[in-house]
Parts: structure tokens; sequence; C-alpha cells
């Protein structure tokens, strides 16, 4: 009898997702609902949260506005798939384990890594220690009521990339009362086409934001920020979007990681070290024709659904094909009621067209709120989450990447 039954666990191929942002998230439905007739595959998806992150609605959490809670459990209702809570603490590629919580142990016979980036409070002094990030819903919360509190005074957000505009945004509309001040390295809306970024420009300044380009936080201080040259700026809170990190695991754990410890990936999104672990969204350094892929929630998704049908492919004893996407656009919201949606070439490019004001904002809530029905369909119909622009010229290079 025991016999027997460790002939059956053997026979079991354990898929073991870890992380559920939009890519692990898209992973773990495709991948449950393509297998849900097979007793011989396990599907177990960790994450420390219960409560999915909404990433793309976060400077909405840090101004007190209330989003629906959405369960992670309650996403994979029906699919088969098994959830675990909990923070990994390390994974061994050699011995194919995950450590959880440093006391218990989860094996694979297939590994598909999704811990994402989060926001890089090391590289500067007194980040960790001074400044809020948007790590989170908590993250966001507790500045929610920091901005609250503050009642007048200056608040910094330090990054003058997109989640630095949107928060900027969202607070100065929300906060009327606070002085918002926008530092960065970059002009805001730099990669836009002129006429796009304009508009975001004119937008900040029709809030009442400050914008301070050409400039690098070099400290923060429990009231104050520090910029390069000495000069010294007064802040009641300090957000900070400046530059991301990915986890340490994934070196530690002896997979190939590029400079910024990024998984290096063949083609079809399996490390180039150990083929039997894929990387998703921003845990991957992912080679296409026009150079890495950068995170983003349009181009994580697609990785999570590939890396699926590609362990589906490889089950049937059949070869994983590339990946290939190209971008196709870059929504900006500037409040509620306020938005530029740049649409952009396969290679994250600019088009000259663009749309401004509440089309556009009506356009970033449809892009938001995408992935809640994207789930569900794929929980019906495996093949609909398989659709995305594929790059034309710009990624066939894809198929020869190292």
């Amino acid at each position: 009898m025991s016999t027997q039954h460790e002939a059956g666990r053997a026979a079991t191929h354990r898929v073991l997702i870890l992380g559920a942002g939009y890519a692990g998230m898209s992973a773990a439905i495709q991948l449950a609902a393509r297998v849900k007739q097979r007793e011989d595959v396990q599907v177990v998806l960790v994450n420390a949260q219960e409560r999915f992150t909404e990433r793309l609605r976060l400077h909405m959490t840090a101004t007190g506005q209330q989003l629906a809670e959405l369960s992670i459990p309650e996403l994979l209702e029906g699919t088969g798939a098994r959830f675990v809570r909990g923070w990994v603490t390390a994974v061994d590629a050699d011995a194919k384990t995950v450590r959880i919580d440093d006391d218990r142990v989860l094996h694979y016979d297939t590994l598909v890594y999704g811990l994402g980036s989060v926001p890089d409070t090391a590289a500067v002094p007194g980040v960790e220690d001074h400044a809020h990030t948007l790590t989170g819903a908590q993250d966001a919360e507790v500045l929610a009521d920091r901005l609250a509190r503050l009642g007048s005074g200056t608040v910094v957000v330090a990054g003058s990339g997109l989640t630095g505009v949107e928060s900027a945004a969202e607070i100065a509309e929300r906060h009327p009362e606070l002085d918002v001040v926008l530092l960065g390295r970059d002009e805001p809306g730099a990669a836009m086409n002129p006429k796009a970024g304009a508009y975001l420009r004119a937008a900040l300044d029709r809030l009442g934001v400050t914008v301070r380009s050409g400039v690098e936080v070099v400290k923060v201080l429990p009231d104050a920020v520090e910029l390069a040259g000495g000069e010294s700026i007064a802040a009641g809170a300090v957000l900070w979007t400046s530059g991301t990190r990915t986890s340490p695991l994934a070196a530690a754990a002896g997979l190939a990681v590029d400079e910024r410890g990024r998984i290096v990936t063949d083609p079809a999104l399996r490390s180039v070290s150990h083929p039997e672990v894929y990387a998703v969204g921003d845990a991957a350094a992912i080679r296409q024709g026009y150079g890495v892929m950068h995170g983003t929630c349009q181009g994580g998704m697609p990785t999570g659904v590939h890396a699926a049908v590609s362990i589906v492919r490889a089950l049937k004893g059949r070869q994983p094909k590339p990946f290939r996407f190209g971008y196709y656009h870059t929504p900006v919201s500037l409040g509620r009621h306020d938005a530029v949606v740049q649409f952009t070439r396969p290679d994250d490019s600019p088009r000259r067209i663009h749309l401004t004001g509440r089309m556009a904002a009506r356009y970033k809530e449809t892009v938001t709120a995408s992935p809640w029905p994207t789930y569900g369909r794929m929980k019906k119909m495996p093949a609909s989450g398989a659709f995305w622009p594929r790059g034309g010229r710009f990624t066939r290079g894809a198929e020869g990447a190292e």
C-alpha cells in the first residue's frame, strides 16, 4: 500500500509558482485551467499575502481612496490550483526545493519564478528609514494616513518616472492643502512624443505640482531631502519612486542572473542555467529583438501565460515556442479625470498618436481594470489569454536570443 502511494506521488508533476503579481496570477490561472482534467499535475501558488496587490492602483490607495480587496484564493477558485500563504525565504535550484517562512519546504518539478521588483530603498541613505514607498497596499495605506494628518506642508515625490508622476498628480488632486514637489533626473513624460509630454507637464502644473528635473536626491532626512550640490528641501512626507530592485533569492539559488538580479532566460522564458525554472514578469531578463524587456503589467501578464502554455507543451513532450512581445501603449493617470495615453511602437518608442483628457482617463481605467475579466475568461477559455501583440519585425530576434 505504501509503495503504491509513493509511486502515485512520484507520478505527479509538481508545478510551483512563486509570487502572485500580475504575471504569477496569469501563470497560475492559465496553467491550472489547462491541466484541470489531469490528475498527474499539481499547481501550487505561493504568495506572502492573501490580498492581491493592484500595483496599478497603489497611488490611489496612497491618497485614501477605498478599493476593492481582491482575494487570491477567490481569484483561484474553481481552477484546482492550491494557494499557500507565506514568505519565500530560500530557493535551492539544484535540490528543487523552496523554503517558506523558514519552517516549511515545498518540492517542485517545474518552478515559475515571479518574485518581482520592489522600490530600491538601499541606494540612497535615509530612504529605508524616512521615506514611504508603494511596495504594497499596506505601505500605501500608511502613506495615506500620514498625508491625511499633515494638514499643511510639503510632500516630496522622488522619482519622475510614471509612478512618480501618477502619485504626484493624485496627491495634489486629493490634498490641495499640501504642496507637492516632484523631483527627478529626467523631465516628466520625457519618453513621450513632444505633444503628449507637454500635455502631461501642463496637467501637473494645473494641479499645482512643482516639478524639479535635472536633480538627484542624495539623502533623505526625517524632515527634508538633500540634493546633489547641497540644496535641502523641507518635507513633511517623502514618497520614494526612484528605481527598483529585485529579490536576491534568485542569485542565491544559483540561477544565472543579470547585473540587476533578474533571471536570464532562453527564448521560451526558461532559466539558461536551470531549464526547469521559468521566470516571468520583472523577475526575468527577457531579450527581444529590441533589447531586454522592462517590467510592466502589459508585458508581465503575457509572460505568465506563455510560461503556462510552455509547461503544458513540455508535459506533452513538445518543445516550448519562443516568447515574443511588443509594447503598444503607455497610459498615465493625472488624477481621477485626466490622463495621457501614449501609443507606442513594439520597441516602446512613442508614436505620434496619443489620447488626453477624460477619454484618456477612461482608457486608463479600462486598462487598470482589465486583469480581472481577463482572469475570469481564462478560467473558462484558457486560449482567450494567449492573445497579445507579438511585435512583428521588432521581436523576431527573440528566436535567437540567449
